[in-house]
């Protein structure tokens, strides 16, 4: 699989990128306290960069481009901003939300699915996760989930609005959670107030877990992957609501895995290591984990 290099301008470690919705544009974060949009293609241009951060910036995410074009960002300075495009095509951004409440870094951000609105979930150092929701009028709702990792999160990612063999409509609020206690959890919100499912899925993980990720809900289980500083991979799976999780461990990779995301379909596993490998990987019939091949940089 060949690979294309794009020149961000960067004066500092890149910590991640994020293509939007429709694949054409690629925010950037930095050591160098930035956020970068560049375009992706044969000749790829730096078409803004978005300056608020006071320290490195550890992740930037697009919403689902129903709400317009809203890109966020979080960092170590413990903001959460959130930019808005002034129309398609323009690279006009402005600030139209600032969360200042968490008192340590910000490590994660994930968008809610769409048909949950526009929700912006944060996981913190601090032990906090905070969840931020557009209001009509512009203004922002924020709820938190206190101590949800006590001695600091590290990652979130929502669940499918729609849960495995549901009715479409029938719409669920949840969250998992990776934290710098080895465990994932999952979260749920239940009559306004969000509630730990279980205790805690991962008694697997022998060292922090740098991220998870839930995957799209196009079967009959739902389906989270986890990664660790020990240098495993967890997938975990549940069927129906009651059930246990099951976790199986795709590989150990002998060094910290990274980051961790799933293909729109649900059916690929992208796995980037401590060795700067990126690697796909595909459930086998037997149920076992296959890499599929290695992206070449």
């Amino acid at each position: 699989m060949s690979s294309q290099k794009i020149e961000t301008g960067h004066q500092d470690m890149v910590h991640d990128a994020a293509m939007d919705y429709y694949g054409k544009r690629l925010a950037t974060a930095s050591s160098d306290g930035t956020v970068r949009v560049l375009s992706i293609g044969p000749n790829s241009q730096l078409l803004a960069t978005l300056t608020g951060h006071n320290g490195p910036v550890w992740r930037a995410s697009w919403a689902h481009p129903k709400f317009g074009t809203f890109l966020a960002s979080c960092g170590y300075d413990g903001k959460v901003i959130v930019w808005k495009e002034a129309s398609v095509g323009t690279n006009q951004w402005s600030q139209v939300h600032v969360f200042t409440d968490h008192t340590s870094s910000v490590n994660s951000i994930s968008w809610a699915p769409h048909e949950l609105g526009l929700s912006l979930a944060c996981g913190s150092s601090d032990g906090f996760i905070s969840v931020s929701t557009a209001r009509q009028d512009g203004t922002w709702e924020t709820v938190q989930i206190d101590r949800a990792h006590p001695v600091g999160v590290t990652s979130v990612s929502w669940a499918p609005a729609v849960a495995p063999g549901a009715f479409s409509g029938n719409f669920v609020h949840k969250i998992a959670s990776g934290g710098f206690d080895s465990s994932v959890r999952i979260w749920e919100m239940i009559n306004g107030v969000w509630q730990s499912e279980t205790a805690s899925i991962s008694q697997v993980h022998k060292d922090w877990v740098r991220d998870v990720a839930w995957a799209p809900g196009l079967g009959l289980k739902s389906t989270v992957v986890s990664c660790s500083q020990d240098g495993t991979v967890v997938v975990w799976t549940k069927g129906k609501e009651g059930e246990a999780w099951r976790g199986k461990t795709v590989k150990d990779f002998g060094v910290p895995v990274w980051r961790v995301s799933w293909s729109l379909t649900g059916t690929m596993l992208s796995i980037s290591d401590g060795e700067g490998n990126v690697t796909l990987w595909k459930e086998g019939q037997n149920g076992n984990w296959e890499q599929v091949t290695k992206v070449e940089m």
